[in-house]
């Protein structure tokens, strides 16, 4: 879903043997390097830039690949449990980076052939042997490890869960290195969007960018003919225009979608957070109603607009787009209990590449609760598997994530000019509404496709937040 350039996350992978054994068994460290260089093989096919330390067999080896790891910037190490190994000669590749660890079980063969197994075979397989032993030092340690168990060459449940790390530590370092635009201010009176730019700098990495409204309005009077008429055409290729939106509006709408581009551009933006209300019909109000087809624009090419300064949400939605699960700004609308859903959506940009149909481009007189008129963005998200993520702030200053799969559903939607879509979860709508109000969440979520809970839990893990999974 997400269309700029995926980040790449960095992945640590060391194998562990005892040098004991090397000369006591002819061809068996060659074999178990090769089984390493299967793993890294599989790893760099999920996307992610592989460290390697090799196979570590000595303590002297182990601080050595510690050193490389720390060096290296990795967002997640791989142990691959080759052989027998001792704890002290694991624990020390780990402790430096401070990264968590998974214990790679993956054993070559599905079953010995017992009767015709030497020790030299077996050791060959007993990834199981010392799995125990580095998980008891791990843990005394204090060392976030996560063993997963299975085959080496097997597609089975094991190597999913290493894809959902390495795919989970790709979008924990495009947090982490993430720009957010903050664009005017947050809407007056939302006291749970209120937010620290420090805390998040803080605890997710993440920079914030502070931008005035005159920074765009310089793009948009600088938008040339060309770019204007190219972005025009490209509004008529994505949209069914409603008879009801002005040419004038739509005019003024794609002129500040060329704006936001050269912004996002100039500034080196992952995403954008923005809101003025404007005063008497003056430039900066003009300027704020037309935002809306530039940031659904942006917001389907992998750069999140999140409306209302709400800048946690805006992190929500870069998150469930490099997940490549889109990420669309919403929020709750109504219950419907004779059909048993809750009705989600928003004014403002959407994720239109998740839209199961054309998006309409809609005029609007107003804008309710803002000032100003002119075009807007509906749709209903693609039906089948969502997820909704939220991210809030507690009352002790720490950020936290609250999430829940569940199915979007066909049906009639609202013809407002605004996005909602038809949500059915586990729970019932009320007893939903109750479980998930109970997290402090602030009032808008990230709406995503297809079940992303497993992944969303191992990137709360990577960047150190909590997780409620309302279920």
């Amino acid at each position: 879903m997400c269309l700029i350039m995926p980040t790449t996350a960095r992945i640590g992978v060391f194998g562990i043997g005892l040098a004991a054994y090397w000369p006591q068994f002819a061809g068996l460290k060659e074999r178990l390097e090769g089984y390493q260089r299967a793993v890294e093989e599989r790893v760099r096919g999920f996307g992610a830039a592989v460290v390697s330390a090799g196979l570590v067999d000595s303590a002297e080896g182990a601080r050595a690949a510690g050193q490389l790891f720390l060096r290296g910037d990795v967002e997640l190490i791989l142990c691959y449990v080759a052989t027998y190994a001792t704890s002290s000669q694991v624990l020390p590749v780990v402790q430096k980076s401070g990264m968590p660890v998974l214990v790679l079980n993956l054993q070559p063969v599905a079953a010995l052939d017992y009767e015709n197994t030497d020790t030299g075979e077996w050791l060959a397989n007993c990834s199981a042997c010392c799995v125990p032993e580095i998980a008891n030092a791990f843990a005394r340690a204090r060392i976030d490890f996560h063993v997963v168990s299975g085959q080496l060459a097997a597609e089975d449940a094991a190597w999913r869960e290493i894809e959902d790390w390495c795919r989970a530590a790709a979008v924990a370092r495009a947090v982490r290195e993430s720009r957010i635009g903050f664009l005017g201010h947050t809407y007056p009176g939302m006291l749970d969007m209120y937010s620290d730019f420090t805390m998040m700098h803080a605890q997710l990495g993440a920079h914030i960018e502070v931008l005035e409204m005159d920074d765009l309005a310089k793009r948009v009077a600088a938008a040339g003919v060309g770019e204007v008429a190219a972005k025009l055409a490209a509004t008529r290729e994505t949209f069914a225009i409603e008879p009801s939106v002005e040419e004038s509006a739509l005019d003024w709408a794609v002129r500040v979608a060329v704006g936001l581009d050269r912004l996002a551009a100039d500034f080196a933006l992952d995403g954008l957070t923005y809101y003025y209300r404007g005063l008497d019909d003056n430039a900066f109000e003009r300027l704020g109603a037309g935002l809306i087809l530039g940031n659904s624009l942006l917001t389907a090419r992998g750069i999140p607009a999140s409306g209302e300064g709400d800048l946690k949400n805006c992190i929500a939605m870069l998150m469930m787009d490099r997940l490549g699960a889109g990420g669309s700004y919403t929020e709750f609308y109504a219950m419907d209990f004779r059909e048993g859903f809750v009705l989600m959506g928003h004014d403002g940009p959407g994720h239109i590449a998740i839209s199961d149909a054309r998006p309409v481009l809609r005029g609007l007189g107003l804008y309710h609760g803002k000032r100003g008129a002119g075009v807007s963005v509906e749709f209903k998200v693609k039906t089948g598997p969502v997820t909704i993520l939220g991210l809030t702030q507690t009352a002790e200053g720490r950020l936290k994530l609250i999430a829940a799969e569940g199915e979007s559903l066909p049906g009639p939607i609202m013809r407002i000019g605004n996005t909602n879509s038809r949500l059915r979860f586990a729970l019932g709508p009320a007893e939903f509404l109750n479980r998930w109000s109970m997290e402090g969440p602030t009032h808008h979520c990230a709406l995503g496709v297809g079940h992303q809970a497993a992944r969303i839990g191992k990137l709360a893990k990577l960047l150190k937040i909590p997780l409620v999974e309302v279920k």
